[in-house]
């Protein structure tokens, strides 16, 4: 048995990790100080003995170790209310008690090792992303401070409670889905957020109700990209389409800038609320900012404020903030995210292919739906079917880069991807002529005897046996191709049978990287279909 994480349960308690500056106490509270520092001292030696018990099969090791893990946390409640407690001292005893966890964890891994339907239930469900310490400050600073207190606001809200009850029920693949998506592209989004100041757990609250963390999502209002940004607005925080045409909408890094930069906007406009920040970021920033300054600065939950925004708004608000809290806190509700293997890593085309066809060879290794929507979210300027010439340099991780390297360069899967990605279903449908009427002939030794209503009279048969059917008229080659967006000089050179460097030459295109646009008129010069 192993012993519980340690930072994802004291997150919503955890208030700054700066100690304040020294100062003088009564002694009334520097004896208030002195007493919580022995209750944490007491709870520091009452977890060690815990551990010891745990490594002797003790069976009362584990329920002593939760209890000196609820003797810290409320010992950190009342650092947080005594005044001249320093949080960063009661830290410090945190990050000794996670070095022993880490070592039992690490010691309980090299017999887990060898078991690959393992999957290490208590160790998933706490730590995930979330369990870094400055990201535990910084969700408690913004989203748990004296004046917005996050855990209440999620405890007592029945509308962020019914959130978080559908996560979990009909909407827990989704967030699941969501988590596995966000795991690959948090070194692109993160940081932004990170400088801005703004928790992790925000992000990922924002990004699960607004697209799944699929990056190519496009609503029917015009939405678009992870972080779904209208076109106009997307314009004034830098999105759109860049020199080459591509819409940075879809980009996940500048989509995570842009919304960092709106969030704070927002929130410097309505009092740092975040239920008012995430009302503009739905229902739009000039009808929030009415209805703020209409009520005279009263929050969201007031009903003279909530019932003036759509019922869209007032679902989306507590469900990314019960997405949020669900991110920080997954193992309270018997939630269990994936652990993903996101080591980025750089994975450079030997022969060329396409995101479908890689998705084939790369197989699962062990995920549930494969390398589809990784490769696609890590590189969204090209689609799934375009052709990407040799040489292309894909963002990846060092997984795929391995299976890459095992099975699409040469091999058995690496043909059978190839063939079907190649296959076109139109050769399937087979022409043999059309169908004519034979004309009723007399029966053999009665010629011009009269027909007779027999059988044979006036039927319809095929004759393509007896007779040679029309050449099907030859396909006539356009004489130029509009460039769509995702398409490339080698994708359209392919499926017009062109030779690339000739198609290149006679639209002055150069190499090595033959870049084209979207909207470029190119002429199909020596192409055979």
């Amino acid at each position: 048995m192993r012993s519980a994480p340690l930072f994802a349960a004291i997150a919503p308690i955890l208030i700054l990790l700066v100690a304040p500056a020294a100062q003088a106490l009564s002694k009334r509270d520097a004896a208030g100080v002195q007493a919580i520092d022995q209750r944490m001292a007491a709870a520091e030696k009452r977890y060690r003995d815990a551990l010891v018990k745990i490594g002797n099969n003790d069976p009362t090791g584990v329920p002593e170790s939760n209890a000196a893990l609820e003797d810290m946390e409320d010992a950190v409640d009342a650092c947080v209310k005594q005044k001249g407690c320093q949080v960063g001292q009661q830290l410090a005893a945190y990050k000794r008690l996670l070095k022993l966890n880490a070592d039992a964890d690490a010691a309980q891994a090299d017999s887990d090792d060898d078991d690959p339907m393992n999957p290490d239930p208590d160790h998933a469900g706490d730590v995930g992303l979330a369990a870094d310490v400055p990201e535990a400050a910084r969700a408690a600073s913004l989203l748990d401070d004296r004046s917005h207190r996050f855990d209440k606001m999620v405890q007592y809200n029945p509308a962020v409670q019914a959130g978080i009850r559908r996560w979990l029920t009909d909407m827990r693949g989704s967030l699941i889905q969501s988590y596995e998506n966000y795991a690959y592209m948090r070194q692109l989004m993160w940081p932004s957020y990170e400088r801005a100041g703004l928790p992790e757990a925000l992000l990922f609250g924002i990004m699960a109700k607004e697209s799944n963390g699929k990056v190519h999502v496009t609503s029917r209002a015009g939405a678009a990209g992870p972080m779904q940004f209208m076109y106009a607005t997307g314009l004034r925080f830098g999105l759109g389409p860049d020199a080459t045409g591509f819409d940075t909408r879809y980009d996940p890094h500048a989509a995570a800038e842009a919304s960092a930069a709106y969030l704070n906007e927002r929130m410097g406009e309505l009092n740092r609320s975040i239920e008012m920040a995430l009302a503009a970021y739905n229902g739009g920033e000039g009808r929030a900012l009415r209805v703020y300054n209409g009520s005279g600065g009263r929050g969201f939950w007031d009903a003279d404020v909530y019932n003036q925004f759509p019922a869209e708004t007032r679902d989306y608000v507590p469900m990314v903030i019960a997405a949020a809290w669900l991110f920080l806190h997954p193992k309270k509700y018997g939630l269990t995210f994936p652990k993903v293997e996101t080591r980025p890593a750089q994975l450079r085309l030997q022969q060329p292919s396409s995101i479908y066809e890689l998705t084939i060879c790369l197989g699962n290794a062990g995920t549930r739906e494969g390398f589809m929507r990784a490769l696609r979210n890590l590189n969204p300027r090209y689609q799934s079917d375009s052709w990407l010439p040799a040489g292309t340099s894909l963002n990846a991780t060092t997984q795929i880069a391995g299976l890459y390297s095992r099975h699409c360069i040469n091999g058995p899967r690496a043909q059978l991807a190839k063939q079907l990605v190649m296959s076109d279903p139109t050769t399937a449908i087979v022409r043999t002529g059309p169908l004519t009427t034979l004309p009723v002939s007399p029966p053999a030794g009665l010629v011009g005897a009269p027909a007779g209503p027999g059988p044979g009279a006036g039927s319809a048969v095929a004759t393509s046996a007896m007779q040679t059917p029309a050449a099907p008229a030859p396909r006539k080659t356009p004489r130029e191709h509009r460039v769509a967006r995702g398409d490339t000089l080698v994708s359209i050179a392919q499926r017009y049978s062109c030779d690339t460097k000739s198609l290149a030459k006679a639209n002055g295109i150069k190499g090595p990287r033959y870049a084209v646009h979207a909207g470029q008129r190119l002429t199909l010069s020596g192409c055979r279909q």
